[in-house]
């Protein structure tokens, strides 16, 4: 690929306050070395788990999370102000009440950590077009949220698995620069719906028989900046 060559544009960007919760879109953020404001500060550790190589309450465990709804305080410092989550219920509670913790189940426990509480990179990205294809594969339209990037792009050209090909470039978007590191691979997180937590086997089926079980991409920051929707998407180096 050609220095300066446009990839597309950021056609979404979303954080996620609470690492499994759903998500919350924003218009614009600043990304650091530890991802985008705010996002994955806090999550649930399951009891007896804190010592095993994935603590974690998920989505895998509780498809339920996807209903309950994060905020920040002050979104202009999600970093350091009070979270709240909305519950399905529609009640509101502080992210550490011990109720909302009861309410997930599984003995959970909420943490917090600055640095952000990732699997394994601070940025994800996936394309429209791929995201549309996989809904192709199963005759469903998908909502990209399922997949749960930070930045949706609208490729060009208009075609799918683009962001594959930005593997080990550097990308600039508004003032950020993003290593392009790895192919994301996926689980049964993906099978379900973030709207209505129903759950499609057919989804991690379609992705593990077309593209290896992986779907989008991770990406590390080089320079950090402020993102918006709208922005160029541009190979850097």
């Amino acid at each position: 690929m050609t220095s300066d060559a446009v990839l597309g544009r950021v056609a979404a960007i979303y954080r996620y306050p609470v690492k499994s919760m759903a998500s919350e879109a924003v218009d614009a953020v600043e990304v650091s070395w530890n991802g985008l404001a705010g996002d994955r500060r806090w999550a649930f550790i399951r009891e007896g788990m804190a010592r095993s190589g994935f603590p974690w309450l998920t989505i895998r465990e509780n498809a339920a999370m996807w209903r309950y709804q994060p905020r920040f305080g002050d979104p202009s410092e999600p970093d350091t102000s009070v979270t709240v989550v909305r519950t399905p219920a529609g009640s509101e509670m502080d992210v550490v009440d011990p109720a909302l913790a009861e309410e997930l189940g599984s003995g959970a426990r909420a943490i917090k950590q600055n640095r952000g509480i990732f699997d394994t990179m601070p940025v994800s990205l996936i394309t429209t077009q791929t995201v549309a294809h996989v809904g192709c594969l199963v005759g469903v339209e998908l909502d990209a949220r399922r997949f749960r990037p930070n930045l949706v792009i609208e490729a060009s050209p208009d075609s799918p698995f683009q962001e594959v090909e930005w593997v080990g470039e550097i990308i600039q978007i508004g003032q950020l620069k993003l290593h392009v590191n790895k192919r994301d691979k996926r689980c049964v997180m993906v099978n379900v719906d973030p709207a209505t937590t129903d759950q499609n086997p057919a989804i991690l089926r379609a992705i593990a028989r077309e593209c290896q079980a992986q779907l989008g991409v991770y990406a590390s920051t080089v320079e950090p900046g402020r993102v918006a929707v709208g922005d160029q998407v541009i190979l850097a180096n």
